[in-house]
């Protein structure tokens, strides 16, 4: 849908950014062609009373001149962030107004935003809130739909043990190995194909003295490691060597009795050997991420993966084979040229091989991936097809037997969509619900890796990101190691 203009009362820069992400719900654009309407005007204002209250007029213009207005009023509630709510009654009312005028349907996810969802909900749990209390909420005050809300909430009460389980000494680690065999179409991360010798020995060395800080880090404040998390990019595309000296590092410095979870991620069968096999039992890896994606063949070999279905079944007998207690399989829904038929097939070879989870995610189209930056050419299904698409997997998981236990968001999802993972009771990730939950410190050592240090109190925390570009990393380690541990000097002291 176009329209020709989209004026603004405000220049706040966050009011503009709220009510561009409802235009971006229902893809409404800017242009000069094909336009359904002259323009859209939104005025708020907004009371000092307590409760707050704002007031939403919107103009909707006819390419002949016709005006039509609208306006509704809503209160915040008592006890929230005057600011946050404020932004947020902006957004909700002129989402209201624009179905209403335009006659469109509710979104899955109303005008809720941003990656982690279940913090909302953890906060609402937190204060005494019931199971059909959030969901209310959810739904009158963010215009989430029946299902979402219910999914949203159940997911996060299933979390609620699990998080109960740390405390302010309990801290996961990530290692982030930011190498691939070969860069797939949708991807966005910070990954890059495995490079030549003398810059994997260079790797290597950056990444055990960002270890060794880290490791000086947990022993100086009696931290306890929960999980260690190897990612990427993809672990298993280090020789076989390097992969074995970064596993021993990472198990010699931080395994102990406290370590419930040791996962790597391993999303690719072209890059597994029967020595990276040995390794991860050799070093009590207890979780593996074996990510087909797809079972379709033609879809593998369209978004660059190089390897068929059948290696993945291989894979997968092969880590049962070698003692891994716990395998997660990933599987995108949205991926070009596939439909509903295609992920009822791509379920049922999976269930053949009884993972103990799976994480369903929504395609996301990614700055920076080769998909988005040739959109044009590439044939994706539509918001409904993909919907139904999530239903068969949704579907086909509860089947297996495979309940919902985490959920996160991103932009520019399929059908504005999520991804959630799904498992058998005993296989819950702890990282997974560690970090999107943000209530546990996580250390982050290697490319691109993250560390988020949260305060005793759970009232705020700190974020420290190593470079995304390698050899910015490699170069200026020594400054990152230094920022990380001044933020833990300011959380934690000295």
């Amino acid at each position: 849908m176009h329209i020709r203009k989209f004026a603004i009362d405000s220049g706040e820069e966050v009011v503009v950014k709220v009510l561009r992400e409802v235009l971006d719900l229902y893809r409404i654009a800017v242009a000069d062609e094909d336009v359904v309407l002259d323009s859209i005007g939104v005025h708020s204002e907004t009371t000092d009373d307590s409760p707050l209250r704002v007031r939403t007029e919107v103009s909707f213009t006819d390419v002949d001149g016709a005006e039509r207005r609208r306006e509704t009023t809503s209160e915040a509630r008592v006890g929230e962030n005057p600011r946050s709510e404020r932004h947020r009654l902006i957004k909700k009312n002129f989402y209201d107004l624009l179905r209403e005028e335009l006659h469109l349907q509710e979104a899955p996810w109303g005008i809720l935003y941003g990656v982690r969802p279940s913090k909302i909900v953890h906060r609402w749990l937190d204060s005494g809130a019931s199971r059909a209390e959030v969901i209310a909420r959810l739904r009158a005050e963010y215009g989430v739909g029946e299902d979402k809300a219910a999914l949203l909430v159940d997911s996060s009460l299933y979390q609620r043990p699990f998080l109960q389980q740390s405390d302010t000494k309990t801290i996961s680690i990530y290692a982030g190995i930011p190498f691939c065999p070969s860069r797939c179409l949708y991807c966005s991360f910070p990954a890059f194909v495995l490079p030549g010798e003398k810059m994997l020995r260079r790797f290597t060395e950056v990444f055990f003295r960002d270890l060794a800080a880290v490791r000086e880090a947990v022993a100086r404040y009696g931290f306890r490691v929960q999980n260690i998390y190897v990612g990427g990019g993809t672990p298993t595309s280090l020789p076989d060597a390097i992969f074995e000296d970064v596993l021993r590092s990472l198990h010699d410095a931080f395994v102990s009795d406290a370590l419930v979870e040791f996962c790597v991620e391993a999303g690719r069968p072209d890059s597994m050997t029967p020595a990276k096999l040995e390794s991860m039992a050799r070093y009590h890896v207890n979780r593996v991420s074996a990510n087909p994606q797809t079972m379709q063949a033609r879809t593998l070999r369209r978004i660059g993966r190089r390897h068929e279905p059948e290696d993945i079944v291989r894979m997968v007998q092969d880590l049962k084979a070698a003692g891994i207690p716990c395998i997660n399989m990933d599987v995108i829904v949205g991926l070009p040229g596939e439909d509903a038929r295609d992920v009822k097939d791509t379920m049922e070879k999976l269930s053949e091989l009884a993972p103990d989870d799976i994480t369903l995610h929504a395609l996301a189209l990614k700055k920076g991936s080769r998909l988005k930056e040739n959109l044009a050419e590439t044939e994706l299904p539509d918001d409904e097809t993909a919907r139904e698409m999530f239903s068969v997997a949704m579907a086909s998981v509860k089947k297996m037997g495979l309940t919902p236990y985490y959920l996160y968001r991103q932009g520019y999802q399929s059908g504005q969509l999520e991804n959630v993972g799904c498992c058998r009771p005993g296989a819950e990730s702890m990282y997974n619900i560690q970090i999107m939950g943000e209530r546990q410190t996580i250390l982050g050592i290697g490319g691109a890796a993250t560390s988020k240090i949260v305060s005793p109190t759970q009232k705020y925390l700190k974020t420290s990101f190593n470079p995304k570009e390698i050899t910015v990393y490699l170069d200026k380690v020594d400054y990152y190691i230094e920022k990380r541990n001044r933020l833990l000097r300011e959380v934690f002291g000295e």
